[in-house]
């Protein structure tokens, strides 16, 4: 039962950071998330961290109230039947359902979330008198904190390159801090950035430094105890308009290096881990083989088999009506009517020369004629007979080439 001093402690788990300025169990839900997780979870400056059921010392996730909207309290669906407290966190790039293990612990969680995110104590929660000096002590601690670091939206650039950063990323914020321009020491500016009806409006702001304050050189000057209360001020006194500026840095998620290819001397990029269409992975791509030498690489491919050679028992002849006339200088002609068994390979050594006159054929041999030859087709005996009588001629007429080319010459 809670005290006027406030909650029973939770026992600190060991091995988590003392430096947390509340923790309890906590049942998370993100976006993504099907269900409720529950943790061990710690508020840590602006970070609530959590950790497993074993309460290691690394936390498993963590959760940056820098990008923090709002806190509203959430009412289960009518047709669930989760009886629970919940609490919602809105960020700026992610909304988070806590459900909680009492009134009295959401209040809590609420309260030490707005005391470190606004500086301030709330006195609008349902707390006991001793939750609000729990918070003021978190106040004067988160308050030392700031004022011995730099806010995440302090950038070492000049006046026109904090216009270029927050007009080329308007999505990571339109407030930006960086060092005062006119040289004075510890000095620093603020630059802001707006869309008035499609317009930009540009301005900045210069913060002088005091002792160990500074002061917002504005008509009514502000003194702020750090450079994080100088933000909050411009954040809290337009609505939050204005949002601290924070480029979100991209990482690789592969691992790469450059290797020479002993070949051709190109460079390739590899990536072992995570291999892709534009990368070589020696380990997963097979060794290529030898090159090919020209010469093998001029080769034309295989021909295509040769049809099978006629049985022998088949007996074939050329159509009478089929067999082209042939003119030859030396006024010996085969007949038509004769089928022709000719050499093309000793016919191919001929010299071409020019065609003379046509001389009227010799007359055809009374021994041999169509009729005969038709007669022929049956007897195979006969028609070997005839190819041999046939290729006498042709050695004949050969012969009788030669003679005339003797005489020629």
């Amino acid at each position: 039962m809670a005290s006027a001093l406030g909650p029973p402690r939770v026992p600190k788990p060991k091995g988590v950071a003392p430096s947390h300025y509340y923790e309890s169990f906590l049942e998370k839900k993100g976006p993504r998330d099907q269900g409720y997780k529950k943790f061990w979870a710690g508020l840590q400056g602006l970070t609530i961290c959590f950790y497993n059921s074993n309460r290691d010392f690394q936390p498993l996730e963590k959760l940056d109230l820098r990008t923090f909207v709002k806190l509203t309290d959430s009412i289960p669906q009518l047709s669930s039947r989760d009886s629970g407290i919940h609490l919602t966190l809105v960020l700026r790039t992610q909304e988070v359902k806590f459900k909680v293990e009492s009134l009295e612990s959401r209040e809590m969680w609420k309260g030490f979330i707005l005391t470190v995110v606004e500086l301030r104590v709330p006195f609008n929660l349902t707390l006991l008198p001793g939750h609000l000096y729990m918070m003021a002590e978190v106040l004067a601690k988160e308050e030392a904190r700031r004022a011995s670091e730099v806010p995440s939206c302090f950038m070492k650039v000049s006046r026109l390159e904090a216009q270029l950063l927050l007009e080329r990323y308007p999505e990571c914020g339109n407030l930006l801090l960086r060092p005062s321009g006119d040289g004075t020491e510890g000095g620093v500016s603020v630059t802001t950035r707006q869309m008035l009806n499609g317009a930009p409006v540009v301005r900045h702001y210069k913060v002088k430094p005091e002792g160990a304050k500074y002061v917002i050189d504005v008509e009514d000057p502000f003194p702020c105890a750090s450079l994080d209360a100088v933000v909050n001020y411009f954040v809290s006194h337009t609505k939050r308009a204005l949002v601290p500026f924070l480029l979100e840095e991209d990482y690789e998620k592969v691992l790469g290096y450059v290797e020479a290819d002993k070949e051709n001397g190109e460079s390739l990029w590899v990536a072992p881990s995570a291999p892709g269409p534009d990368s070589v992975t020696p380990a997963s791509v097979p060794k290529l083989p030898p090159p090919v030498p020209a010469s093998s690489q001029d080769k034309l491919p295989p021909l295509p088999p040769l049809p099978p050679l006629p049985i022998e028992d088949e007996n074939y002849i050329t159509p009478i009506e089929d067999t082209p006339s042939v003119d030859y200088v030396n006024q010996d002609v085969i007949s038509g009517s004769q089928p022709a068994v000719l050499k093309p390979k000793k016919l191919g050594k001929l010299p071409v020369k020019p065609p003379k006159p046509p001389i009227s054929p010799k007359p055809e041999p009374k021994a041999i004629n169509s009729v005969p030859a038709r007669k022929l087709i049956g007897s195979s005996a006969q028609a070997l007979f005839l190819a041999t009588r046939l290729g006498d001629v042709t050695a004949e007429l050969e012969e009788k080439l030669q003679k005339r080319r003797a005489l020629e010459h």
